[in-house]
């Protein structure tokens, strides 16, 4: 970032940096209301200027997003800016990322949610206006379902959902065995696709079940762990998603098939997998039973998870 400039009164002067975490939504059972704060997360880098606009990315997707009003974390910025005083009269914006796009870790909601703490800390008195609450509900105006704008606000184990406008987050305590390990494929599927092979109904049997599992799922992580792979069973969503990723599915039941807790990172196409302490060596280390069914090519990552929402460094 460039240094200081001179700006108008009523911002504060110099950059703002905020990081914001990966997350991984639905966890399985959890459809549209459980997510997880991931340890991988983007850095953004935002300073007022006198005027004019100038956006910088480096890293994941560096190359494919636009450099103009269109930005994600510039729009969501605009968006905070309108329920405070207004936009500056110029802003210079450094994107890092290093969550990968289009493979249902959360990279939108970063964006989104990151914007929003980015412009808020760029107002002197923004974080008493406009608080965790009012923020996580433009979040999910922008997302449309806050499984992953919660986690990426709030950091940790997040239960949410919505009732027409109003939105609700509640962090739920995360057993501190639990660990992650995600496996990233190579191609992208864009959260559209992957919905639009949801049916538009399904059976009270499949509801029942689900909701049994995504209850479980919660008491689980909480407290027994030893509970994840039937607690991460799924009846609503993963195998209507076959389609659009088969390697991932085969990934997921292959996995699952080991004794492994696998599930479809939100829309896909990573695998997340469950791993407690006292299965591998040390936290950096990808499990044998895991890394044995992870296809050539994968990018594989151990993740501590639960960590904390996006949050402001300087």
């Amino acid at each position: 970032m460039a240094p200081a400039e001179q700006v108008a009164p009523g911002w504060v002067t110099g950059p703002v940096t905020v990081e914001v975490p990966a997350t991984s939504a639905n966890l399985g059972p959890g459809f549209d209301c459980l997510g997880l704060a991931l340890e991988l997360a983007d850095t953004l880098v935002a300073q007022v200027r006198p005027e004019g606009l100038a956006i910088e990315v480096e890293g994941e997707a560096a190359d494919q997003v636009p450099r103009d009003e269109r930005h994600l974390v510039l729009r969501s910025m605009q968006v905070a800016f309108t329920a405070l005083d207004g936009p500056p009269p110029g802003l210079r914006l450094h994107c890092t990322n290093r969550i990968p796009h289009s493979r249902g870790m959360g990279s939108s909601s970063a964006a989104i949610v990151g914007g929003l703490v980015l412009a808020r800390a760029l107002v002197p008195d923004g974080a008493a206006r406009l608080d965790d609450a009012a923020l996580l509900a433009l979040a999910n105006r922008i997302e449309g379902h806050p499984d992953n704008v919660a986690p990426a606000l709030l950091g940790g184990f997040v239960v949410s959902g919505q009732a027409g406008e109003v939105v609700w987050a509640q962090r739920v305590d995360l057993d501190p065995r639990v660990r992650a390990v995600v496996a990233v494929p190579s191609y992208a599927v864009a959260t559209a696709v992957a919905r639009g092979l949801l049916p538009a109904q399904v059976t009270h049997a499949d509801a029942a079940a689900n909701t049994g599992r995504a209850a479980l799922l919660v008491a689980a992580l909480a407290g027994e762990p030893g509970l994840l792979l039937r607690a991460t069973e799924d009846f609503l969503h993963q195998q209507h998603r076959e389609p659009a990723m088969p390697e991932t599915l085969a990934v997921v039941a292959a996995l699952r098939a080991d004794g492994v807790p696998a599930v479809i990172s939100g829309a896909g196409p990573t695998v997340l997998a469950f791993v407690t302490d006292g299965a591998t060596v040390g936290a950096s280390e990808v499990p044998d039973v895991v890394a044995r069914h992870v296809p050539a090519g994968w990018t594989v990552l151990p993740q501590a998870v639960g960590g904390p929402g996006a949050r402001v460094l300087a």
